[in-house]
């Protein structure tokens, strides 16, 4: 495959947890790459996730990144953004909260459906106008498959798409949306698909992030149902090298499957997290289980790595040891979410 050579990247919500791992990602691994991160500052937008590169937080920073305050859903805003010597977009931005969905899935119907439409128009409308050399990855997540049975084989990138909450569905919607604009339009896009992240700077609703932070001050665990409930554990900076690869590497209209290999149970990980806190099971708390729980998932990665040459290189039990000790040794980050004071420094950010 011929190797593209991103030079100016929009990332769309790179003040989240994924989004912010990646720009870090790229502006350490490659020196000529410039980021503009475009970022509404939702309830998961933390500008303090990048204070090292970002240069408005005092000295040192980055002088290849930006920031630019603005939703998806805004055409001229992002239009402007692409017309300013772009050549790819690394779509994060979402709404990605399965029981936030449950809550309140109007959200995320308008930002990960409506969203991704708009974005999808404006680098439609710029390419018609100045035509270049471009890609468009399109960030997704394992839940548009659906739910797996203990025997069944792992999702590959032929798996019916089988939602099965409100978040799910409006991932699958924003990638049948790319999809077709490769086919009908010509879009230069890539989709990948993820397993479960973990890692530094992950908001603390999260699984892991939530039972160590937890854990730390000695409050119970809660775990849905019986615990039992199977994921495919990736490592953030996996995920960001594998998006790079596929950017870089990767062939256009289709997509890609990213996973760490590692199915495990969410008991055992929460067990793993206790035996590097050194805290007892007796926090353990079990919970009623949530609507529609996906009881495994599990991901098929023959494809990008016969494709690219990508595997993931982080081990379960070094990953949990170093998101541990990231957390322990982060503890006014973490803090500042719970409190929401984080909320309070981006709007002040912001006010300049």
């Amino acid at each position: 495959m011929t190797r593209f050579a991103p030079h100016r990247i929009l990332v769309t919500g790179g003040a989240g947890f994924i989004g912010s791992n990646f720009v870090r990602w790229v502006l350490e691994q490659d020196g000529a790459a410039q980021i503009v991160n475009l970022d509404a500052l939702t309830y998961a937008g933390n500008l303090e996730s990048l204070t090292d590169v970002d240069r408005a937080f005092g000295e040192g920073g980055d002088r290849r990144y930006r920031f630019v305050h603005g939703d998806i859903r805004d055409f001229e805003t992002v239009r402007a953004l692409l017309g300013q010597d772009v050549n790819a977009v690394v779509h994060f931005a979402a709404e990605s909260h399965v029981d936030r969905s449950i809550l309140g899935p109007r959200a995320f119907v308008e930002t990960n459906v409506n969203g991704t439409f708009t974005l999808l128009e404006a680098v439609r409308a710029e390419l018609a106008e100045r035509p270049r050399d471009f890609r468009f990855v399109h960030v997704s997540t394992d839940e548009v498959y659906g739910d797996l049975a203990p025997e069944d084989p792992a999702f590959t990138e032929e798996t019916p798409l089988s939602p099965n909450s409100p978040y799910s569905a409006s991932k699958a919607g924003s990638d049948l949306l790319v999809r077709s604009y490769a086919h009908t339009f010509g879009l230069p896009a890539i989709i990948t698909r993820c397993s479960n992240n973990y890692g530094p700077y992950q908001f603390p609703e999260k699984l892991i992030p939530l039972m160590i932070t937890r854990a730390l001050a000695d409050e119970p665990l809660p775990v849905y149902g019986d615990g039992k409930n199977v994921r495919d554990w990736l490592h953030v900076a996996d995920h960001a090298d594998a998006i790079w690869t596929v950017l870089t590497r990767g062939g256009l209209g289709g997509a890609y499957n990213i996973g760490g290999e590692c199915e495990v149970q969410n008991l055992e990980i929460v067990r793993h997290l206790l035996r590097h806190l050194g805290k007892p099971e007796s926090l353990i708390q079990f919970v009623t289980d949530r609507p529609g729980h996906d009881r495994r998932y599990a991901m098929n990665i023959a494809k990008i790595s016969r494709e690219t040459g990508w595997r993931p290189r982080h081990r379960l039990d070094d990953g949990l040891r170093d998101t541990v000790n990231w957390y322990v040794e982060h503890r006014q980050w973490w803090e500042r979410v719970k409190s929401e004071a984080y909320r309070t420094a981006n709007a002040m950010y912001l006010a300049g």
